[in-house]
């Protein structure tokens, strides 16, 4: 598990992510619905190929997306990695 500072330190370089609660999210936005599942599909590829999956939220046009560690209880290197992954779908 990451220290707060590190997160944050983190997060800066990465685009509209938060942090609380021991977990990092973002909300994704799409011109479509189906987007947002093409989307969802891409990125359960890459989750699925790291073994480091997240907690969606789809709705109308949107997706979040947050990434902990359940087992290490906070955020990770490997929730960081994903996040960045999950930018560069788009």
């Amino acid at each position: 598990m990451l220290s707060n500072k590190e997160i944050s330190l983190a997060l800066s370089s990465l685009d509209d992510w938060s942090f609380s609660n021991n977990k990092i999210h973002k909300n994704f936005s799409f011109n479509t619905y189906m987007d947002g599942i093409a989307f969802v599909n891409q990125l359960a590829k890459i989750a699925e190929e790291n073994n480091h999956h997240p907690d969606l939220t789809i709705g109308w046009c949107k997706v979040g997306v947050t990434y902990t560690s359940h087992d290490q209880g906070g955020v990770t290197k490997e929730c960081l990695m994903m996040a960045k992954f999950t930018d560069e779908i788009l």
